[in-house]
């Protein structure tokens, strides 16, 4: 004869493991912004990184509004729209938001969660800070900024300018 046996399972829910200080070095090595920092320098901007979960569906910014955060993507995606129009699906190890550190210009795109998201969030206001008291990540930054503003420039057709008869 065959007894039942019955199963019970519990739920257990375990607190998300936050990212050790070389795993974020390692995410923010991927971010061009940040290109010519060393380690160390990586590790400070690090510091200044926290971790934030969000549910599928949720907007994380929208276009229109001042930028004040840089996000990478560590866990899940993101879907990137211009209006109604989508632009991009980014997945983990992807950022949106680098100019905003710097220049707090108005988002270009909104962004929406497309699955359960974990980033790592820089808030603009701390990011500064570190750059007032450090120099040295300062001048690295400004200068990987000036290379991208013009390599931008040099890609864009002269305008032509057509006189009348």
């Amino acid at each position: 004869m065959l007894a039942q046996v019955r199963i019970r399972t519990w739920a257990l829910t375990l607190p998300a493991v936050r990212l050790r200080k070389d795993a974020k070095v390692s995410l923010l090595r991927r971010v061009p912004l940040f290109e010519q920092c060393s380690n160390r320098d990586l590790g400070k901007i690090g510091s200044l990184a926290r971790e934030v979960d969000y549910a599928a569906g949720t907007p994380i910014v929208r276009q229109g509004e001042p930028g004040r955060e840089l996000f990478i993507i560590v866990d899940g995606e993101v879907d990137v729209r211009s209006g109604a129009r989508k632009l991009a699906t980014l997945p983990a190890g992807n950022y949106f938001g680098e100019m905003a550190l710097v220049t707090g210009s108005p988002r270009t795109a909104s962004v929406t969660t497309g699955t359960p998201v974990r980033a790592l969030v820089i808030e603009a206001k701390d990011f500064r800070k570190l750059l007032q008291d450090s120099p040295e990540i300062q001048r690295k930054v400004l200068a990987e900024l000036g290379r991208r503003l013009e390599e931008q420039s040099s890609r864009r057709a002269p305008q032509r300018i057509r006189l009348r008869d």
